[in-house]
């Protein structure tokens, strides 16, 4: 293990969604650092883009290690089930029983239902007037509303959904006795509705988690309610946070916002544009472990060792991007890591990039003069960044 000093990590403040300027400077002088979380052991910090893709897609480097180690994390109770914390073939054979459903073509067909939704919940904004909280109007309702109805979760208790998506990625807003009292009510939650599903089957995809553990076998029932419930949960909070992220970056950049507003063919480009360039994460997680030493960003990780990646600076890497600092929705080049990459890309981002193009293209098309009408009250003490109440208005007819 290195004796190198490690510095205090996450670097980032909880507000806003500017990126530390010390990762440039890391990047530039130390492009591999020794940084120290709240708890856990101490770690490597990956901040170039090459660096960053070789640790999340090279075998050498594994998730699953983390049940033999003290994890490096920001929350005090380590947390070993789910597909992330596992490697191939495991990984593998759980993420094959969903990926089905998370296809580009099952994901396009899913398009117009979520166009609709989109349009009624802005109908709603518009005959109440402005302004409007793009969180909880907008932002949040959408992507649950997806997701609810893709897994077969009633929306109703969409509530409990937001509290328990905030236990998943508390850092410090919730107590260690919080996390686990919140995170055992949605395990029990879905393990109701998979029997739900037993006695009364449907078209979703709890009704296909269901088949594959009673007839074919292929997981077993505890796997089933952490997969279900990561997908819940995952399946509506990168969205939900995103998109006033987005709004909020792309109301800052009027000339961006006005390209988007006289084509919106560029959308599409544009949520790539801005995955790369919003640094949602308040630090870099999910820490992968050597198998063996590795030459990595100019020194030696020996096995055993933890590496953080932080796909925020990645993403800012002046040797992958041009002008890095720069939002623009004409940019070309290498794909960002927003996602992801390797075996634990983001398993619903094909369904994340179809409903952040929808959103921009209802809140740009049907809200003429959107600005923000208010203080921006921002998230504190969670994985994410991103505002927990945000005013819009805009020119009311």
């Amino acid at each position: 293990m290195s004796t190198t000093r490690a510095r205090t990590y996450p670097f980032n403040a909880g507000e806003g969604l500017d990126l530390d300027p010390l990762y440039a400077q890391l990047r530039a002088e130390e492009p591999l650092s020794r940084v120290q979380l709240p708890h856990g052991e101490p770690a490597w910090l990956a901040t170039r883009y090459e660096d960053a893709r070789t640790v999340l897609g090279d075998p050498r480097f594994s998730r699953a290690a983390v049940v033999h180690h003290d994890e490096p994390r920001t929350r005090p109770k380590q947390r070993n089930d789910g597909l992330l914390a596992m490697d191939p073939p495991d990984h593998t054979r759980l993420r094959r029983l969903v990926a089905k459903a998370f296809t580009a073509r099952r994901v396009e067909r899913l398009r117009p239902r979520t166009q609709e939704i989109a349009d009624g919940l802005v109908s709603r904004m518009r005959a109440a007037g402005p302004p409007a909280d793009l969180v909880e109007d907008f932002a949040l309702p959408l992507p649950i509303t997806v997701i609810c109805e893709l897994l077969g979760v009633p929306f109703a208790d969409r509530d409990d959904f937001r509290t328990w998506s905030d236990a998943f990625v508390s850092t410090t807003l919730l107590t260690a006795a919080q996390v686990e009292d919140h995170m055992e009510r949605m395990f029990d939650y879905i393990a109701g509705l998979i029997q739900q599903r037993r006695a009364e089957p449907a078209d979703d995809l709890i009704s296909g988690l269901v088949e594959a553990r009673d007839q074919q076998d292929r997981l077993t029932e505890r796997e089933m309610v952490v997969l279900a419930s990561g997908i819940l949960v995952a399946g509506h909070e990168t969205t939900a946070s995103q998109i006033p992220n987005f709004v909020h970056v792309l109301l800052d950049n009027p000339e961006q916002c006005a390209a988007l507003r006289a084509d919106p063919a560029l959308i599409p480009a544009a949520v790539e544009e801005l995955m790369r360039f919003v640094p949602l994460g308040a630090g870099a997680g999910q820490a992968r472990y050597a198998a063996e030493d590795v030459q990595l960003g100019g020194v030696t990780v020996r096995a055993g060792e933890a590496v953080l990646v932080s796909t925020g600076s990645a993403n800012r890497d002046e040797q992958a991007f041009p002008e890095p600092e720069r939002f623009d929705v004409h940019r070309e080049g290498p794909s960002h890591l927003g996602f992801g990459h390797g075996p634990h890309h983001c398993l619903g981002a094909q369904l994340a990039r179809m409903e952040l193009q929808v959103a921009l293209a209802t809140l740009l098309d049907q809200l003429p003069g959107m600005r923000v009408g208010g203080p921006v009250e921002w998230k504190s003490g969670l994985a994410v960044r991103s505002p927990r109440r945000m005013p819009l208005t805009w020119q009311a007819a």
